[in-house]
């Protein structure tokens, strides 16, 4: 049945970021829905935050397809040209290779709720706020090319 039952399929606040960047994202609570659909050639999850919690660390995909819609309540986006409120039936796109860092902060006193949804073949990104980029392989690395001890999760 292509009908995915949320409450079926594991919730949780894990992330592979090395420390100190891991803090910021600990209220991002997410359900990957792909692998329960049996999808393969895309990502998709359903994500909590927190009141105070970041969707990740402000980034830009290599090879990958990046769209977001807001289910319920409020977020800022934080892009390269600024910050926008986005709310309930918002929509987010962003296309692979274009160096547009971004990310979700909630900034309000109750739990916003989006899904994410992802395409392509992840060559990488960065990360332009902070020493961090991350390569194909699943590696955190620090700008100068030094590998982070932690394992970037998918």
């Amino acid at each position: 049945m292509p009908k995915l039952e949320l409450d079926s399929i594991e919730q949780v606040s894990a992330t592979g970021y090395p420390d100190p960047f891991a803090g910021a994202v600990a209220g991002r609570w997410y359900r990957r829905l792909a692998p329960p659909g049996g999808l393969t050639a895309m990502g998709a999850s359903h994500v909590v935050l927190k009141p105070g919690a970041w969707s990740s660390q402000r980034h830009w995909h290599k090879g990958e397809d990046e769209l977001l819609v807001m289910l319920s309540g409020e977020a800022v986006l934080v892009e390269n040209d600024g910050r926008t409120v986005l709310r309930a039936g918002d929509v987010c796109a962003w296309p692979a290779d274009v160096e547009n860092g971004h990310h979700l902060i909630n900034e309000s006193q109750a739990d916003c709720v989006f899904v994410a949804i992802s395409a392509g073949t992840d060559g990488g990104g960065d990360y332009p706020d902070i020493d961090m980029c991350w390569t194909a392989d699943g590696t955190y690395r620090h700008k100068d090319g030094t590998e982070y001890e932690s394992e970037r999760l998918k």
